[in-house]
């Protein structure tokens, strides 16, 4: 049985190709219940978000779940796998375990140690728990994930200043405006990011906010909260007209800001600043052709904090280091948990003779008094534990090991148990 992980993020693939593979959030389940239900995968969990699209599984052939997973990106982003396979990236066993913790802890986002990471593996994990796609192993797994997530924050500085993706979108805007107080800003989505976004504007002293979301009620939510005004999307040409800086984060799939949109502008050159961090992107990319427009997307984003990468470098040894604890940590807890149902058939076998010896005496043992059966109940039941406990203790212990291996094979075979 082997652990994997699959995937295309903002390193391995261009923008253009992990917007191809990106999955909406109202779609995730049901592709974990078709990948669960493949022959080669027994355990998925798909996490999708606008930095990466990777599945993570529990396999017994590592090359026939790859393909399996393979063909089902190819499928979701109608792209050949000769297309794909350059960007794609896969790992197995401690290797995909390293990488999932490395991503749990902030290491391997766009913008070093951002926080939204955490609560995205953990949507995901859920997802896949109500799907039947995380059982024993990725439940582990995924647990531990989020335990090195949190220890990584709370023991070193990783997450010290723009530690999210929506505060970065903030920040780049100020930094291509100089400053943006006192300029009018359109928010368009009220979601996670948004929410996000909203709040990061209102930290840097923007007044003048405009919601714009398909729900208007979740708009005006928000919109409170900033004190700004909220719109529907009906109003999305007027929010933008009146813009200086409009941040997208939708999740609608395709572009909504189009150039057939931007020509409804009653003052088609007015400038405007575009930052959208949405996956797929909310701006069409000959948007930015318009005189006046300026688009930044998730590229631009990868390589603004890539320039401010380097406060944040000095941690990244530290937290290497919890990396590599937590996988070794791991690896033991997993080893013990395949030890565990060896260990219980071996009980299980030897309940099954204490019980048959028992009833093969049962006229006998019918002629004691009650206490008299419960003595003789106790004393085989312990006579039993105490003849299983040493091995198995080592069979837990030495789990993962070739010792451990060697003693699970023999015991298997010594007693039958298959």
């Amino acid at each position: 049985m082997s652990i994997l992980v699959i995937g295309v993020n903002h390193r391995s693939g261009p923008l253009s190709v992990l917007e191809r593979v990106t999955l909406p959030g109202d779609e995730v389940p049901k592709a974990v219940a078709g990948l669960v239900g493949r022959d080669n995968v027994r355990e998925v969990v798909v996490l999708s978000t606008c930095n990466r699209t990777e599945i993570y599984a529990v396999a017994e052939k590592f090359h026939g779940a790859y393909a399996d997973i393979r063909d089902f990106l190819c499928d979701l982003g109608n792209i050949s796998p000769d297309e794909l396979h350059p960007h794609l990236y896969s790992q197995h066993d401690d290797a995909a375990v390293r990488h999932l913790f490395e991503v749990a802890a902030g290491l391997d986002s766009a913008v070093v140690g951002e926080a939204e990471i955490l609560g995205q593996l953990r949507q995901a994990w859920e997802i896949a728990q109500r799907e039947g796609g995380a059982r024993t192993a990725l439940n582990l797994l995924f647990r531990h994930a989020i335990g090195v997530g949190k220890r990584a924050r709370t023991e070193t500085g990783i997450s010290r200043g723009t530690a999210s993706v929506s505060r970065a979108a903030v920040e780049m805007a100020i930094e291509h405006h100089g400053s943006i107080e006192g300029r009018k800003v359109t928010v368009v989505g009220a979601g996670a990011m948004g929410e996000g976004i909203a709040v990061a504007l209102h930290g840097a002293g923007v007044g003048d906010v405009q919601v714009v979301n398909r729900s208007l009620e979740r708009g005006r939510s928000l919109a409170e909260r900033v004190h700004g005004m909220a719109l529907g999307m009906d109003h999305l040409v007027d929010a933008i007209e009146h813009a200086d800086v409009v941040l997208t984060s939708t999740g609608a799939g395709t572009p909504i800001v189009t150039r057939e949109l931007m020509a409804q502008r009653s003052v088609p050159g007015r400038p405007v600043l575009f930052v959208d961090i949405a996956v797929p992107r909310d701006v069409a990319p000959d948007v930015a052709e318009l005189d006046g427009v300026t688009v930044l997307d998730l590229e631009d984003l990868s390589a603004w904090a890539d320039r401010g990468r380097a406060q944040r470098l000095n941690e990244v040894d530290h937290v290497l280091q919890i990396v590599g604890e937590e996988v070794e940590r791991f690896a033991v807890e997993s080893a013990a948990l395949q030890a565990a149902p060896l260990v219980s058939a071996l009980r299980s076998r030897a309940e099954t003779h204490r019980a048959a010896e028992l009833e093969r005496y049962a006229k006998r043992i019918a002629q004691l008094d009650e206490t008299q059966r419960e003595l003789v109940e106790a004393i085989t039941r312990g006579i039993v534990a105490k003849l299983l406990h040493e091995p198995s203790v080592r069979l837990r212990n030495q789990a993962g090991t070739p010792q451990g291996e060697r003693n699970a094979a023999a015991v298997a075979d010594l007693f039958d148990l298959g």
